[in-house]
């Protein structure tokens, strides 16, 4: 695999590892469509999980940062199989659980479980495609919200601007 102390369950996933920037679109019924800037660092410690971190920010015409957006945090674990789970949590007291398969450089993912807080907008479900598609790390999220069935939400192109360096992102 070629990465030093990285478990050997890893190999499926190790595509992802890395720090990644880029751009993407957003939109659903219940929210004007908008155009977002994002960073995705995905590191690990020698055990068998990647540690998972996404912050994003709105983009200005120009492509400059307005604010900031959503942010999540988690890790993807290796299963046998190819299999995967993914827990993610969200400081709008949303979290959840994803199980999904690796299938060569892509994820395909969907929730299980989804918990929120008394607090947090309604919820009910996800799924998510990531891959590697010439070099760049495509995505897109579906989901099920505000009374709306699963649709699409959000989607991206990331470059890789970091490799690996051994450490816990």
């Amino acid at each position: 695999m070629g990465l030093p102390d990285t478990h050997a369950d890893l190999e499926p996933l190790a595509f992802l590892l890395g720090r990644w920037e880029g751009a993407g679109v957003g939109g659903y019924p219940t929210m004007e469509s908008i155009r977002f800037g994002q960073e995705i660092v995905f590191g690990h410690n020698g055990k068998p999980f990647l540690s998972y971190v996404s912050r994003t920010w709105l983009l200005d015409e120009d492509g400059g940062r307005v604010r900031p957006l959503a942010t999540e945090t988690g890790y993807w674990r290796a299963q046998p199989e190819r299999q995967v789970e993914v827990m993610l949590a969200h400081p709008t007291g949303i979290v959840e659980i994803y199980l999904g398969e690796v299938v060569f450089n892509k994820v395909e993912l969907a929730t299980d479980v989804v918990a929120r807080t008394g607090t947090a907008k309604e919820y009910a479900a996800g799924r998510r495609l990531y891959g590697l598609v010439n070099g760049n790390l495509m995505w897109a999220y579906e989901m099920a919200a505000m009374g709306h069935g699963i649709q699409p939400h959000m989607s991206a192109e990331l470059k890789k601007v970091a490799e690996f360096t051994g450490e816990e992102s």
